[in-house]
């Protein structure tokens, strides 16, 4: 059996409130935020906390996500970084560095694949996970901390999205450093446009020379890495979803 899951993440002003969640279905999700933070932070925060909450189920995992940038981190250039002991190739500072070694251990062991969905294109699970990490932006935005959701197997999950919440000052601290990260398809826009159809009207196409991190290869990979203390392989995998991944925008990969 796989899990399929959608991971999303939102930022108000960016940085601003913002928001992360993960999306099965109505049973089955989890979201949390911080007061100040960035998309791209609540995009792989959301991945790390997916991970989290299906550790011990013993499935794959497939992770849909509309954000070019969380997919590419965290099944290319992760596996690059981390042979050069969480280095750059240009020497440049990885941001969210902690949180993208915390991601490279859960993966261990793991078997994950990744899928691109065009974000605010009528994707359901997508935009649910929107929905919920946007909704987490604006509680912390009108001063009030969201209520996480079931979590997976109805709560294994509540302590992951306590942690992520109480981790409000590491994210901040986070988003002084980057503030220019680029806004993703699946992040909301200042706080003036935060409505759902103002999001949708601001939100642009992908600008790969504003958040790419590392050459990127061709969109379908697979990468596999070995745990040298587990002897355990971990894979992940970046497939386009055939239905609104189409031949023009297939090379669109974010390069350096």
């Amino acid at each position: 059996m796989t899990i399929t899951a959608a991971a999303d993440g939102s930022s108000l002003g960016n940085p601003g409130p913002a928001g992360w969640a993960w999306y099965v279905d109505e049973d089955t999700w989890d979201a949390g935020g911080w007061p100040k933070g960035t998309n791209n932070l609540g995009e792989l925060t959301a991945i790390l906390r997916l991970l989290q909450a299906t550790a011990e189920t013993g499935e794959e995992l497939h992770i849909l996500a509309d954000s070019q940038y969380a997919i590419n981190v965290v099944s290319k250039w992760r596996l690059g970084w981390k042979k050069r002991g969480w280095t750059k190739a240009d020497k440049k500072p990885i941001k969210n560095l902690e949180l993208i070694q915390e991601i490279d251990r859960a993966m261990e062991g793991r078997r994950v694949t990744f899928e691109w969905v065009k974000g605010h294109a009528g994707h359901r699970m997508n935009e649910r996970a929107d929905d919920l990490a946007r909704a987490c932006a604006e509680a912390y935005q009108a001063g009030r901390t969201p209520e996480p959701g079931p979590g997976f197997g109805g709560g294994s999950s509540r302590g992951a999205a306590s942690a992520g919440q109480a981790s409000g000052g590491a994210a901040s601290a986070s988003a002084a450093v980057e503030p220019h990260d680029a806004v993703e398809n699946g992040a909301s826009t200042p706080a003036d446009q935060q409505h759902a159809e103002a999001d949708k009207a601001a939100a642009a196409p992908t600008r790969p020379s504003e958040h790419a991190e590392e050459p990127a290869t061709a969109p379908t990979s697979t990468s596999a890495s070995h745990a040298a203390s587990t002897n355990k392989v971990t894979t992940s995998t970046f497939r386009s979803h055939p239905s609104v991944f189409s031949a023009s925008t297939e090379s669109s990969v974010p390069t350096e």
